[in-house]
């Protein structure tokens, strides 16, 4: 028999009712939200935020002139008087909306992609920690962390950073033994200990030269990677020795270490060693570190040290520092054994091993400088790579199981700082002298005089398609960094870069780069977007450029008038103040606006 909602009134069954009406509104809750697109619901992105309506307004009068940072506040200035300000036809009118969600604020998109990340079939080789970009390219704007201040300047934020522009206290409970990070009224400090810094970073670092004396900081040894970072402390401190380090980690428990280190002004990145190659050329850098990175070399028939092994340079060292190294427990005896024998197999001879008077200990390996002792092993395994297969490239590139051949023709570059501007041998570079030049001309007589930017408040700079390195080179006297990126689809010059004694990456602009909202002082790019709009929507680059750059930065771009007029109009929609030099180089500055 049929029961009516009256008659369970009647009979006073209200605890029933009021169950099936809850069960009722899960149903419907559950429906909505298993319909979503990516990421879930703590960055979800609504269809009306992804693509915002887009109409043009009348011609604009009089605009706004530029912001400039004066005593860490924003506020108007004018600029040079060779500037164009003028009206340059009609208005873009974005109906720009904030990506909602509370962890919005840090949003990523190929990082947080919940809904790809969730259908991956395996996550033992780190592969939840890859990229997975969403499509299409999400178009909301990041909003601003609560208390959002402009950075501390450098060299103070080496030690010390606004808590409130990264509010993240994970780390200070979770290292509190360690000195990783700590609190203090408005700041979090950065004491310059470690997992292995025992004694701090300083005498680490003279410890493991003390260890081997060759490596030379500053001199022979100017380009180095850190794996499994921390905040990036060992980078920190050896940019003093004129070393400038790649520090990276993945996005993960250790909560905003990333995020922390290029606060402080240190070159981070974020990435992992899964199933594909770091996007870095091969024989790269000078020397690779890891103190107690969390990477399981031998995993995977060995292939996480054989991608080190890749991106080493001939004659570099490998610098391990972790309990294996000086514990004689079971579980780290297994670990060396393994350690011992994959390095063998590689040809990798070790050139110091030590143990220092606070109780941990590392090992110092050095890769060959040709392939001779591949071909003599009594075990052609791992084999070395057949050069015919071997993938040039290592964008979305899966791991090598093979040794890379060492090219006949090596040798160590010339010491720093004379590396800077010595032609790099065996690339055939054409035009390499002459682009040397013009960036120093350029940067010299536009950008560091007639641009009005404020030089001393740039710390963390990018160049977003960096060729040869120039603009980088010309800006060493600086007290800034410069991340190098070479765009996949453009001539490969990142083995050059590298070779200058610069550090950089490969990407593709149509996608979001591996960062965190407001890592970066200064945009520059030089005739990038006549290709780049042939393949994707400026519009989504110029997103992922409000997205990466801080409140108060600067975007450089020089490129055809046609490029810089689009550009313009929506970098205008998003509030940005722009001014035109020579009608070739488009200055815009970014402030604190938001929608609602």
């Amino acid at each position: 028999m049929a029961v009516s909602v009256q008659n369970l009134l009647k009979e006073r069954r209200y605890p029933f009712v009021v169950s099936l009406l809850l069960l009722l509104l899960f149903v419907a809750f559950f429906v909505l939200t298993t319909n979503t697109s990516q990421p879930p619901h703590l960055y979800h992105l609504p269809q009306s935020s992804t693509h915002p309506s887009i109409s043009q307004n009348i011609p604009s009068k009089a605009r706004t002139p530029p912001l400039r940072e004066i005593d860490g506040k924003i506020s108007n200035s004018s600029v040079d008087p060779d500037s164009d300000d003028s009206d340059s036809g009609e208005d873009l009118v974005i109906d720009w909306k904030a990506c909602p969600g509370p962890l919005a604020v840090d949003y990523i998109p190929c990082l947080d992609n919940w809904k790809a990340i969730k259908s991956l079939k395996s996550r033992r080789h780190m592969e939840h920690r890859e990229r997975h970009c969403p499509k299409p390219n999400p178009r909301c704007l990041i909003p601003l962390p609560h208390g959002y201040k402009l950075p501390v300047p450098w060299p103070k934020s080496r030690d010390m950073i606004w808590f409130d522009n990264v509010p993240h206290l994970k780390l200070v409970e979770y290292k509190k033994e360690q000195n990783w990070v700590k609190t203090s009224g408005e700041y979090l400090l950065f004491p310059g200990g470690g997992t292995q810094f025992k004694e701090g970073v300083t005498h680490y670092i003279q410890y493991i030269e003390k260890n081997l004396p060759k490596i030379g900081w500053g001199k022979r040894t100017r380009v180095i990677l850190d794996v499994g970072c921390g905040v990036a402390s060992f980078g920190g401190y050896l940019l003093d020795k004129d070393v400038i380090t790649m520090s990276f980690a993945p996005k993960d428990e250790h909560e905003a270490q990333i995020q922390f280190a290029l606060e402080r002004g240190i070159p981070a990145t974020l990435s992992v060693i899964g199933t594909q190659r770091l996007t870095f050329p091969d024989n790269a850098f000078d020397l690779i570190h890891c103190a107690r990175c969390r990477v399981h070399w031998d995993g995977d028939g060995g292939k996480p040290l054989l991608e080190l092994n890749r991106i080493l340079r001939p004659g570099g060292v490998f610098i391990w520092s972790a309990t294996p190294v000086y514990r004689d427990d079971e579980r780290d005896k297994k670990v060396w054994e393994s350690m011992v024998a994959l390095t063998e197999s590689i040809c990798w001879k070790v050139v110091a091993k030590s143990f220092d008077s606070s109780g941990i200990g590392l090992v110092i390996y050095e890769k060959p400088v040709s392939s001779s002792c591949y071909e003599s092993r009594k075990v052609n395994n791992p084999p070395v790579c057949d050069e015919d297969a071997h993938a040039k490239t290592s964008w979305y590139t899966p791991l090598d199981g093979c040794i890379s051949r060492i090219p006949t023709t090596t040798t160590w570059p010339t010491p720093w700082p004379q590396r800077l501007k010595t032609k790099p041998d065996g690339y055939g570079l054409q035009g390499f002298d002459e682009d040397t030049r013009k960036w120093s001309e350029i940067v010299t007589n536009v950008y560091l005089e007639n641009l009005g930017v404020n030089w001393s408040n740039v710390r963390n700079v990018m160049d977003m398609n960096a060729g040869y390195g120039g603009f980088a080179a010309a800006l060493t006297d600086v007290p800034l960094w410069v991340m190098n990126v070479v765009p996949v689809n453009m001539p490969d010059t990142l083995p050059v870069i590298f070779d200058r004694g610069l550090i950089g990456i490969y990407h593709d602009w149509c996608e979001s780069l591996n960062t965190y909202p407001r890592s970066y002082d200064l945009l520059h790019s030089s005739f990038l977007f006549g290709n780049l709009t042939q393949r994707c929507e400026m519009l989504d680059s110029a997103v992922e450029m409000d997205r990466i750059l801080r409140p108060g930065g600067v975007v450089i771009v020089e490129d055809s008038k046609e490029m810089l007029k689009k550009l313009r109009q929506i970098l205008r929609s998003l509030h940005w103040s722009t001014s035109l030099h020579q009608q070739r180089f488009l200055v815009a500055r970014k402030g604190f606006w938001r929608p609602n």
